[in-house]
């Protein structure tokens, strides 16, 4: 994995750092495909037909940015504020998972069914979760790990299969 980000120590598992969230630039994937799956939820829950209308919007926007980054996030799936993709190529992530509050998931991740990680999980490029099963708040899972089972919180995975480390 790669070093510790300094905005990284002391991150909350229970409040969102939205700031996280923020788009820097104009080339800014990541954040430009989560702001897309933010504000069509945000529009969705309005249930007013113009809500419904501007959601469409957001909708063609969702899959302008999951086309650019090659990455498949649901618009309904539940993920937590502050996430980070700080390289949103190829990520996975299923309807049903749900992503707690100040995550980083790294390129190549997969969560492949009811997947559910606590606050502030960093999971490594390449893992694998493959549900159902949850991860506690503050773990770190390695490159390329293959999860299969329920991880403790703070603790730190890795392996084939993932084991504590």
């Amino acid at each position: 994995m790669s070093s510790i980000h300094p905005d990284d120590i002391n991150v909350s598992a229970s409040t969102a750092d939205w700031s996280r969230e923020t788009v820097q630039s104009f080339w800014d994937p990541g954040r430009k495909l989560l702001r897309a799956i933010r504000r069509y939820q945000s529009l969705k829950a309005k249930g007013s037909v113009l809500a419904s209308l501007l959601a469409k919007y957001w909708v063609l926007n969702h899959g302008f940015w999951s086309l650019i980054t090659q990455s498949e996030i649901h618009l309904t799936t539940q993920i937590g504020g502050g996430l980070r993709l700080t390289h949103p190529t190829g990520i996975i992530i299923h309807p049903e998972a749900k992503v707690g509050p100040n995550c980083m998931i790294f390129h190549q991740v997969t969560l492949a069914g009811a997947v559910t990680l606590g606050g502030h999980v960093d999971v490594g490029a390449g893992a694998k979760l493959i549900g159902p099963l949850t991860v506690g708040d503050h773990v770190v899972i390695g490159a390329n790990a293959v999860v299969t089972k329920d991880i403790p919180s703070n603790v730190t995975v890795a392996g084939i299969p993932a084991k504590i480390i």
